[in-house]
């Protein structure tokens, strides 16, 4: 089940990790929501930051399907669920940064932010021996000083441009229809999820099927971006060259 944190200051961010974007009076930075491609690539993400009853469930479905993910996770998430953690390792997915505690990063200062990145690190360091290089700010949340913490710490910091809507519990036939004939779908997308809503284990099959059908084939997002020599448009996508 998936539960919302309580006590944020913007209504909007109580209701779910939607994308929401904070400005500073600097030139505004922007992460990662897609990138450009001529090959017919999406990636799925899944944030971890509450439950793990369906983790088991969901990486038995990327398996049948034959699907590398990426998986965000928080430092107290990796705390609690240390056998989850290995096992997505394990089965060959990406293991993204999701924050320590999951914090409002808006609303911290650089060092702070440094500290939630570094976090969640150093416990996934210990845990697997791999350093992560994806960050994805919680809640969505992010202004210059989170995407500069994030540079500072050598990660690359991603959104998304298909949210699932799955924490909304709408049903598994509205998450199927809002991924798959999701207006921005198209080549280089990145899909929001998360490891513990209510219908996505029943849906994600069905949701993979239908990007099939499309032409769409499945990469981990360290496969999906482009790591040197890019550019970011006004939409957060990601394009090769300087």
């Amino acid at each position: 089940m998936l539960v919302i944190a309580l006590g944020v200051v913007v209504s909007a961010l109580m209701a779910a990790p939607q994308a929401a974007t904070v400005y500073s009076a600097a030139k505004r930075k922007l992460p990662i929501y897609c990138v450009e491609t001529d090959k017919k690539l999406v990636a799925i993400s899944f944030d971890a930051a509450w439950g793990a009853d369906d983790t088991e469930r969901l990486l038995g479905i990327l398996k049948e399907k034959e699907v590398l993910a990426t998986f965000f996770l928080c430092g107290y998430w990796v705390e609690k669920y240390p056998e989850e953690v290995k096992a997505i390792a394990a089965a060959g997915h990406d293991i993204g940064n999701h924050g320590d505690t999951h914090a409002h990063g808006a609303q911290l200062d650089f060092a702070q932010n440094q500290k939630e990145i570094q976090g969640v690190h150093d416990k996934i360091k210990k845990l697997l021996g791999i350093d992560m290089n994806l960050y994805r700010p919680p809640f969505g949340e992010y202004n210059n000083v989170v995407l500069e913490a994030a540079e500072s710490l050598h990660y690359y910091a991603i959104q998304w441009n298909i949210d699932s809507l799955d924490w909304k519990n709408y049903g598994v036939e509205h998450e199927i229809n809002q991924v798959v004939n999701h207006k921005n779908l198209s080549n280089g997308s990145i899909v929001l999820f998360h490891n513990d809503a209510d219908f996505t284990p029943d849906a994600l099959p069905q949701i993979i099927d239908g990007l099939r059908a499309k032409g769409y084939s499945f990469v981990p997002i360290s496969d999906l971006i482009i790591k040197e020599n890019y550019t970011l448009d006004h939409e957060g996508r990601q394009k090769p060259g300087r």
